[in-house]
């Protein structure tokens, strides 16, 4: 259980990955599909879908009949994700926050100018009962911009961004 979730962690920590999970979170889609919307050349979405394939963060979702053959589609299945439990290595997690921090520049860059949004950051000490009732009120947004994702550019829709870290440290203030 160790080895697959640093497994599927490293996987994850790439930029172009993070694109990819978060595209297969509202829809299943094809190695084609994937690379149109993210302007990558088919054999490069291919390797990224393999290697988040092979290491189970994504799961194969039917085929479709195209010209010349069958196209495998894809998806994330968020709805998994807090089920197993992943015992990571802090090199793990530090890999996976440094591809999150190039995304989120790239993200930032796309941000829509003086529209409602929400940044937040502490260092706090709290009473465990605010620690657990904050976890579980992230955890449930997490899950609701999980759970109503679409395919990009669906009419209706706005494009966002939402990312959320909380855990307790062990380290003493100084």
């Amino acid at each position: 259980m160790a080895d697959d979730g640093i497994k599927e962690l490293r996987a994850a920590a790439h930029p172009v990955r993070l694109r990819i999970l978060s595209l297969l979170t509202g829809s299943a889609m094809s190695a084609a599909e994937v690379a149109r919307e993210l302007g990558l050349t088919h054999a490069n979405a291919s390797y990224h879908l393999r290697l988040l394939l092979q290491s189970g963060t994504i799961v194969e979702a039917g085929e479709e009949r195209i010209r010349g053959g069958v196209a495998k589609r894809y998806r994330y299945p968020h709805e998994d994700r807090g089920q197993r439990r992943q015992i990571v290595t802090t090199q793990s997690r530090i890999a996976e926050l440094r591809a999150l921090a190039r995304e989120l520049e790239r993200r930032l860059q796309q941000r829509k100018r003086r529209t409602r949004g929400h940044f937040s950051d502490i260092d706090a000490w709290v009473a465990p009962e605010a620690y657990d009732r904050v976890r579980e009120l992230l955890a449930e947004a997490s899950a609701l911009m999980h759970d109503h994702n679409q395919p990009p550019r669906t009419p209706g829709t706005v494009h966002v961004s939402a990312t959320s870290w909380i855990f307790e440290m062990t380290r003493k203030a100084r």
